[in-house]
């Protein structure tokens, strides 16, 4: 087994299917939501308040802030699927071209790093999420099976004379451990 994706075992019956490329020339394999999903969007609520305080030029108070921060946060969609490969590799996660101009959904970190170590952690089993954010003004509806974003399998370079780390993998999702 050199690369490929699997269906994490809690979700084997839900009827999901693999990542697959769309095109023989394709880098990306398009990842779809494994259920149901509504992103809301960031315009709603405080966040837009705090930008109208601003405009009008009022202060802000911390809690303004706070609660306009919270509007921000990225969500994390599920996909149901795993990722195994080999050492010095990685699944790079980026958006569909299609995600910010026809949804105005995107990743607010760029890209996603799913390191080899994740597949089967402990965690979550390595069940890989998309975080995405809707920048939209509607709140945006994703239906399970709906392709919201791709993985492309890369190899990585590491440096000269550089002491490997033993810790291992424990967690799931964004908990390197140390």
């Amino acid at each position: 087994m050199k690369r490929g994706f699997e269906i994490v075992s809690t979700k084997q019956e839900q009827g999901l299917q693999l990542p697959q490329r769309q095109t023989a020339q394709a880098a990306g394999y398009d990842f779809a939501a494994a259920e149901d999903f509504t992103l809301p969007s960031i315009w709603k609520g405080n966040f837009l308040k705090v930008l109208w305080k601003l405009h009008e030029q009022q202060k802000l108070t911390a809690t303004d802030f706070q609660d306009a921060d919270a509007c921000l946060k990225p969500y994390l969609v599920p996909t149901g699927i795993k990722a195994y490969m080999q050492e010095g590799e990685f699944l790079l996660l980026a958006n569909r071209s299609s995600g910010p101009l026809k949804r105005r959904l995107i990743l607010p970190n760029g890209i996603g790093i799913v390191d080899a170590d994740y597949y089967n952690n402990e965690g979550n089993e390595g069940e890989i999420f998309f975080q995405l954010v809707n920048y939209g003004l509607r709140d945006y509806h994703i239906k399970k099976g709906e392709r919201i974003g791709q993985g492309i399998f890369m190899p990585y370079l590491l440096a000269d004379g550089e002491q490997t780390p033993l810790a291992q993998r424990t967690g799931g999702f964004g908990s390197t451990q140390k």
